[in-house]
């Protein structure tokens, strides 16, 4: 696809939404605390808790194009970065499938402690303190930023708008769940989504070990 083609947007834009909401369904800390803090106060806990989380996001997205944006474009940085993304994304993939064919998750979790200061900073705080987080974006994350200014600041902000989008919706979807007392999902439909998923993010994978030859080659 052609640098700043609509095309290359729309695809940046779905693939990260589709990648968000891979990492989004996983039970993690900032779902752990979605689920007490919505229970104890609210649905309005669930997008404050992802404002907190996608300002951390923004943070490190800023912090990646201002610091290191140039750097990002070189072909041997951005293919290594690329190869690293990719086989982070197989290893994420195939680990959701794992968990979800052997029906180890299910939306049945416990919830965490309140949120302390509040649930912005409760979202944000719980993001940054999460060791998988700074993972995802050490190698998933610096891939997609390093792709996504192949289409300047329109790309950048397709990538960011898709991925926070992602969490918006599931935390929300979890949030009404909690406070609806009523199941929105099964664990059997739970699962099933995450093996798709999965797969996906393992195609997604190929995809960028291929675009990383690519940028070696270019």
């Amino acid at each position: 696809m052609a640098e700043n083609s609509p095309a290359l947007l729309v695809f940046v834009f779905t693939t990260s939404l589709l990648v968000g909401f891979s990492g989004a369904m996983m039970p993690g800390p900032l779902l752990m605390v979605t689920v007490s803090e919505t229970a104890r106060r609210g649905f309005l806990m669930a997008p404050l808790l992802v404002l907190g989380h996608g300002i951390a996001e923004a943070g490190v997205v800023v912090g990646l194009t201002i610091g290191l944006g140039e750097f990002l474009k070189q072909g041997p940085v951005a293919a290594t970065i690329g190869l690293l993304g990719g086989l982070f994304l197989f290893w994420m993939g195939y680990g959701i499938i794992r968990s979800a064919w052997l029906r180890q998750v299910s939306l049945h979790t416990q919830g965490g402690g309140p949120a302390r200061g509040g649930p912005v900073l409760a979202g944000a705080l719980t993001s940054l303190a999460n060791p998988y987080w700074v993972l995802w974006w050490a190698t998933v994350g610096a891939s997609y930023v390093a792709w996504s200014l192949r289409a300047g600041m329109p790309g950048l902000i397709s990538f960011y708008g898709g991925h926070v989008l992602s969490d918006l919706s599931w935390y929300s979807l979890m949030g009404f769940a909690v406070v609806s007392g009523r199941r929105v999902l099964g664990d059997d439909l739970y699962r099933a989504l995450l093996i798709i998923c999965g797969a996906f993010l393992i195609v997604l994978a190929g995809y960028f070990i291929w675009s990383a030859v690519g940028f070696w080659q270019g």
